[in-house]
């Protein structure tokens, strides 16, 4: 069978999945809502949001869609597999790679996740939830704790909101904040946490809500400057595989965390088909859960993709069709090293516009479009992060290099990257 797909999302997430879905033998019409121009050279791009649930409907109806894959989280939390299935017109038998709005509570708030956790025995940090009318008790509890402090909005801010403070009158002061508006409706209640020390690493499932199909770990740079210095950013980077992810520490994750996350969805009710991001701190060989998230995560996915070996479509129709029986994903052995170049003054203010040149000139490597624009028949920057520069190598060391060695000749007004992606991990005790 072929699939007619269609794929909703504009960013580096969206074009690494396209790239990897147009690859397969299964496909048939491809379609993007909107995408972006990378994206609309595999598909055909649909001008509008991937938030329009009316015309995503009408898209599913009038091309003959026999699947969607949602990139971003926001359509997921905001119920749109509840929507399609409601739509009398839309066909029943319509496969949807995404949970419903109850699976995607998971990302959409994350005193929900925390509980779900407690539920189920997952090991996360110790937290409380508080709102507004409950700051006294909030500070109170944060005086108990040990600094840095995590305070979290507890809805979605765009990968903004947590919020990590060294000090008490910092970390009161974010609390103030969030309270008093600065990422809306998601702050209506804050979770605050223990500080867990470690190193961050990302595994990724994808599940038809019984069994599932281990993706390729990643690790993901999210501030701005070499050395993890300055603001958190969307990410500037990403690496896969991670060298402490050897085959114990995977046995702790699937055992501690995977195993207890899709047994406790399927034992709630949940019929939850799609990806799981599991947010984790290494913390001295054990592992524990920072945050779910319902989608795949941006930059890692550009760093995954490139490492699976096998046919992605056909294991996302098995998932959305409920049996993964069938499927064995296979990874490479090759390491995947993603640079981003962003705009200058990004995470903060930047400007747009301004005409990119010298992608060509990267190849052999891949380019993922994260935040460009058409204009003219010129590409053009359009957000903070730009392009997702990707190699594969025989280890990471080989895939820094070709990234490194490469990436300057692409070239727009105030583009800028860090130069130490994965450095860190190459030099990491015991890595070959």
């Amino acid at each position: 069978m072929k699939y007619n797909v269609l794929l909703l999302g504009s960013g580096g997430r969206e074009h690494a999945l396209a790239w990897k879905i147009s690859q397969s033998p299964l496909l048939g019409n491809f379609y993007a809502l909107p995408g972006n121009p990378g994206i609309n050279s595999l598909a055909e791009g649909i001008d509008g949001s991937s938030g329009d649930f009316e015309l995503i409907r009408r898209t599913v109806v009038e091309k003959h869609i026999d699947m969607v894959v949602c990139g971003p989280e926001d359509p997921l939390v905001n119920g749109l597999k509840d929507f399609l299935e409601s739509c009398q017109d839309v066909p029943a038998d319509l496969l949807f790679v995404g949970p419903g709005k109850d699976g995607a509570m998971l990302e959409g708030s994350k005193d929900f996740a925390k509980e779900f956790m407690a539920r189920h025995g997952i090991p996360t940090a110790a937290y409380r939830t508080f709102t507004s009318e409950q700051k006294d008790d909030a500070l109170e509890f944060m005086r108990g704790l040990r600094p840095p402090y995590v305070v979290k909005a507890d809805g979605l801010a765009a990968g903004k909101g947590v919020i990590i403070s060294s000090s008490f009158d910092e970390a009161a002061g974010a609390l103030e904040s969030i309270f008093g508006g600065r990422f809306g409706a998601a702050g209506a209640k804050v979770v605050i946490e223990e500080y867990l020390d470690g190193v961050e690493v990302s595994y990724f499932v994808l599940t038809d809500g019984h069994r599932w199909l281990m993706l390729p770990e990643a690790k993901d740079y999210k501030r701005i400057w070499d050395g993890d210095k300055g603001p958190n950013t969307g990410g500037m980077g990403s690496v896969s595989p991670v060298p402490f992810c050897d085959a114990a520490f995977t046995d702790k994750v699937v055992q501690r965390i995977i195993e207890p996350t899709v047994r406790g969805l399927e034992s709630e009710g949940v019929d939850y088909r799609g990806f799981i991001f599991f947010g984790l701190m290494n913390c001295s060989g054990d592992p524990y859960v920072i945050e779910y998230n319902v989608r795949m995560g941006d930059p890692e996915t550009e760093s995954v993709m490139p490492r699976i070996g096998s046919d992605l479509l056909s294991h996302l129709a098995a998932a959305a069709r409920g049996d993964l029986s069938g499927e064995k994903l296979a990874v490479l052995h090759q390491a995947a090293v993603t640079c981003i170049v962003v705009s200058g003054g990004y995470p903060e203010k930047y400007g747009k516009g301004y005409p990119i040149s010298g992608i060509d000139n990267l190849v052999p490597l891949t380019v993922f479009n994260a935040g460009t624009a058409l204009k003219d028949g010129q590409l053009v920057t359009s957000g903070g992060r730009v392009l997702a520069v990707t190699a594969l190598g025989g280890s990471l060391t080989d895939a820094r290099e070709s990234v490194y060695s490469r990436i300057d000749r692409v070239s727009f007004e105030g583009a800028f990257h860090r130069s130490d992606i994965a450095l860190d991990m190459i030099n990491w005790p015991g890595h070959k």
